[in-house]
């Protein structure tokens, strides 16, 4: 008789992008009096160090999380808050040749106590760090008692002294002396909506054994090579007979692209108001936009089957569409070559969209998911706006797209300069794509001015000048390059300025509103760590 093989109930394994729904319902389950993570925030601390982020899974649900990244030993054993260190929850300080595994979130589910999730938890960390050689794993515990008793002790530390010495119990510190952590101090204002530690931490370390401490491993990160071919369509406004002809000129560009083995494409914003130009009369602004908006459908269509077919994401310059609360947006869709469609809303309408088209701007920005790893797009005037990028950036995007329409000189390098400041700033490669030419009897396609282009960081592994490809001014092209995503990587780490871990967070950190423009405002708390034997 042959046995029958059974699925397993329970398994720890890495943190998936799949998961990020599930992990964001564990945490609002878990911190049921604070404000839980976005998708956004658990999508940074995934794409930022994947290998880091380990979810528990009971009988196909998520019921346990948490989140490290790599961090050098002089901060990581350095007074610091959670904030601080964890670049606002996000996990953007993780540093690739750090010695140290820093821990900043677990959390478990309160439905499966007492099937020892933490403790697998903890134990997938440290398999990464003795896998990884690295000194060791340090994070903030929780304190849970200290509010309770602190008439008992003369303050933190006399409180950690008498649990230790088992004058008084606190389950979080004894399960983590237990699982081989010890206390190195107390961080002061670690957490300060953990009101039951009173918001402090215990300062914990746990010292990989396989490690000479007297002389802990140097890690430098290798200069690979991570190739993605780009390509930004400087596209010529152009009368057409109908939206075939439009989609005819579109797929043109896409085959070429497509025939370079390009991996991406973008096109310039508000490009389809080429599809105004065959209409019989001339429209009004309000007429026009709403107008447009009815081309929406298809045009997602016809660009997502073109993605599939030529094998190429297509980010599509930007379309006015009809949204389902009745508002007008100015809308890029993001079509991937496996069929998936991401849609990213233009944040901040210009005065003129305002006026004429009353185009409202969008509530959220959010790093996309591709075969490449994590793009993000703004917008033309949103990449004006420096904290759009940094918190794309900050979800772990590495190439920012801009499509951009502008009708001057003068217009074209606002968007230009501050591009290129996004791309000096957030270590990352920003793609900018616009109109040329005109369309008569089509408002905003009167004179279109633009040099589309392709930029860098400034640093050595990077063009000289920033640059890695730009069109000629106002002629209709193609224009393709080749980046190495493994520069940013090492530019972060060891180049000669490094903006990213530079950042002063003990000063400042970007907060996104998540209540939107129709929601309520509520106060924002950072999340507490885990209410079982968690912390760190």
């Amino acid at each position: 008789m042959v046995k029958q093989k059974t699925k397993s109930r329970l398994e720890v394994r890495q943190a998936r992008r799949t998961d990020i729904p599930a992990i964001v319902a564990l945490a609002a389950r878990v911190y049921k009096d604070f404000i839980p993570y976005d998708a956004g925030e658990i999508r940074g601390q995934i794409n930022n160090y994947p290998e880091g982020c380990f979810v528990a899974e009971l009988d196909d649900e998520i019921v346990g999380y948490c989140a490290s990244m790599r961090i050098g030993g002089q901060i990581a054993l350095a007074p610091h808050t959670w904030r601080e260190i964890t670049g606002g929850g996000t996990g953007t300080r993780h540093d690739p040749t750090g010695d140290w595994l820093y821990g900043y979130e677990l959390c478990v589910s309160p439905d499966v106590r007492g099937t020892r999730l933490g403790r697998r938890l903890y134990e997938a960390r440290r398999k990464l760090a003795e896998e990884l050689e690295l000194t060791g794993i340090a994070f903030g515990g929780r304190m849970p008692n200290y509010r309770r008793h602190r008439k008992k002790v003369e303050g933190a530390q006399d409180y950690l002294d008498k649990v230790i010495a088992g004058d008084l119990h606190d389950p979080v510190i004894r399960f983590q002396l237990a699982n081989g952590y010890e206390p190195i101090g107390v961080l002061p204002r670690y957490l300060r909506e953990d009101e039951a530690s009173m918001g402090t931490a215990i300062h914990m370390v746990w010292r990989n054994p396989y490690v000479d401490r007297e002389q802990p491993k140097k890690f430098r990160l290798p200069r690979g090579v991570e190739n993605v071919r780009i390509a930004t369509c400087q596209l010529q406004a152009r009368s057409v007979e109908n939206f075939d002809e439009f989609v005819d000129n579109v797929r043109y560009f896409v085959d070429v692209a497509s025939d370079y083995e390009a991996d991406f494409i973008l096109f310039p914003e508000l490009f389809t108001l080429m599809l105004l130009s065959f209409e019989e009369e001339e429209l009004s602004p309000q007429q026009a936009i709403e107008r447009l908006s009815e081309y929406t459908p298809r045009i997602r269509d016809a660009f997502s089957e073109m993605a599939m077919k030529y094998n190429i994401n297509i980010i599509g310059g930007s379309h006015p569409t009809l949204t389902e609360d009745g508002d007008i947006q100015n809308v890029a869709f993001v079509c991937l070559r496996d069929g998936a469609v991401h849609e990213q809303e233009k944040i901040h309408p210009t005065p003129n969209e305002r006026y004429w088209w009353n185009i409202k701007g969008g509530d959220d920005i959010d790093a996309i998911p591709t075969d490449c790893g994590p793009i993000g797009v703004l917008i033309c005037y949103d990449s004006e706006f420096p904290e759009l990028a940094r918190r794309l950036v900050d979800e772990g995007a590495r190439i920012i797209f801009t499509p951009f329409c502008t009708d001057s000189r003068q217009g074209y390098l606002r968007v230009r300069y501050c591009c290129q400041a996004r791309a000096i700033e957030n270590q990352c490669f920003v793609v900018m794509s616009g109109n040329v030419g005109n369309l008569p009897n089509v408002h905003n396609m009167d004179i279109q001015y633009a040099q589309s282009c392709i930029l860098t960081p400034c640093d050595f592994p990077f063009a000289r000048d920033g640059i890695a490809a730009e069109a000629t001014e106002n002629v209709e092209t193609l224009t393709i390059s080749d980046v190495n995503l493994a520069d940013l990587s090492w530019a972060r780490a060891e180049g000669t300025v490094r903006n990213l871990a530079d950042r002063r967070f003990d000063l400042y950190d970007i907060n996104w509103d998540k209540r939107g423009s129709h929601g309520k405002s509520t106060p924002r708390k950072d999340p507490i760590g885990t209410k079982t034997a968690g912390g760190g």
